[in-house]
């Protein structure tokens, strides 16, 4: 597993990443701390969870799993998003920030945090006033390092200056959506991470299973399937990404690999990108997934990537996770 340093802290961390938002979706406890311990063998030390996720069971279980191993890990998890769908135990505000950390740290059974990533931008609350709340998280011992979630460039920006002003740490990482399927973050917010040194942490690099090639035109949603569960964001009968599959499929095939390996051996041939987030609910997807592992692409087939989606464009503009303040409902003129 090849090391990359996350952004200007020259902090080592996995190309590939083990993400946990779906740890406990199809998994007893047992089988959840057996799957992280498995990718940690694979040579994956970055493991990145959040608060919200199962209202906090995640992070105790990861705790449990963590237990004996925590020094072969960079821990990272993230505040922000309402916890138990309480608006109140949500933001970017100090009293919250500093009231969240100590949940997570309980929860995962540790004494700090290496990455504490802000979930969302809070454009209620200043941001001098979050990173202030977690410089002083720094100045405790109880987090390392600061990060971003889904922050468009702009945010990025004023994020490092107001650091500047502050005289504080600041953001040292961003973590984004993307794929193939969703490459907006290419025309600003990959070259800003670049400007100020930022690591890229990507998220849903399969896009919801849409690169497993598992969504097929006039097929039902395989059982257990994101699209079967419901998923607002994962539609099976979406003719976009249908069309866009079926042209990425063959050339997948010509160069010998799965779309899977194709899709993440793609995030990771961007040279910006620091660690590509990976989710597996069971054993047998995560061996899947670390087939990628080593698999590089000639300059031809990434041209012939490029082909079917321009850099810069997402086939579904909601893919990229984030709504613009000014399109907010809040701010429209009705």
């Amino acid at each position: 597993m090849q090391m990359n340093p996350l952004g200007r802290t020259g902090l080592p961390v996995s190309s590939f990443a083990f993400g946990t938002m779906a740890l406990l979706t199809s998994n007893t406890e047992a089988e959840a701390i057996r799957l992280v311990h498995r990718a940690l063998d694979a040579g994956i030390n970055l493991v990145d969870t959040a608060d919200i996720y199962d209202n906090g069971a995640v992070e105790e279980v990861l705790g449990k799993a963590l237990k004996g191993r925590r020094d072969e890990v960079v821990l990272a998890t993230k505040v922000g998003l309402p916890m138990g769908g309480d608006a109140a135990k949500s933001g970017g505000g100090r009293a919250w920030i500093t009231e969240a950390v100590e949940g997570s740290l309980r929860r995962l059974g540790v004494d700090h945090i290496d990455l504490y990533q802000m979930h969302r931008p809070d454009p209620k609350v200043p941001l001098e006033e979050s990173l202030r709340a977690f410089e002083d998280l720094i100045a405790a011992g109880k987090v390392r390092h600061i990060g971003s979630s889904t922050f468009p460039a702009e945010m990025l920006v004023r994020a490092q200056w107001a650091a500047e002003r502050e005289k504080v740490t600041g953001f040292v990482s961003e973590q984004a959506p993307y794929s193939i399927l969703v490459r907006g973050i290419e025309a600003d917010v990959l070259p800003t991470c670049r400007r100020y040194g930022l690591g890229l942490l990507c998220w849903s690099p399969l896009n919801g299973g849409w690169l497993t090639g598992k969504y097929r035109r006039d097929a039902a949603a395989p059982e257990g399937s994101r699209a079967a569960s419901g998923n607002p964001f994962v539609r099976a009968d979406d003719a976009a990404k249908l069309e866009v599959v079926e042209q990425l499929a063959p050339l997948a095939a010509e160069a010998g690999l799965s779309l899977t390996q194709m899709s993440l051996a793609w995030t990771q041939a961007h040279p910006d990108v620091t660690s590509t987030l990976i989710g597996p609910r069971t054993e047998a997807q995560l061996d899947a997934l670390l087939d990628a592992v080593g698999v590089t692409l000639d300059p031809d087939l990434l041209d012939r990537i490029d082909a079917v989606v321009a850099p810069g464009r997402n086939v579904d503009p909601r893919n990229a996770g984030w709504v613009p303040e000014g399109l907010a409902l809040s701010a429209r003129r009705r």
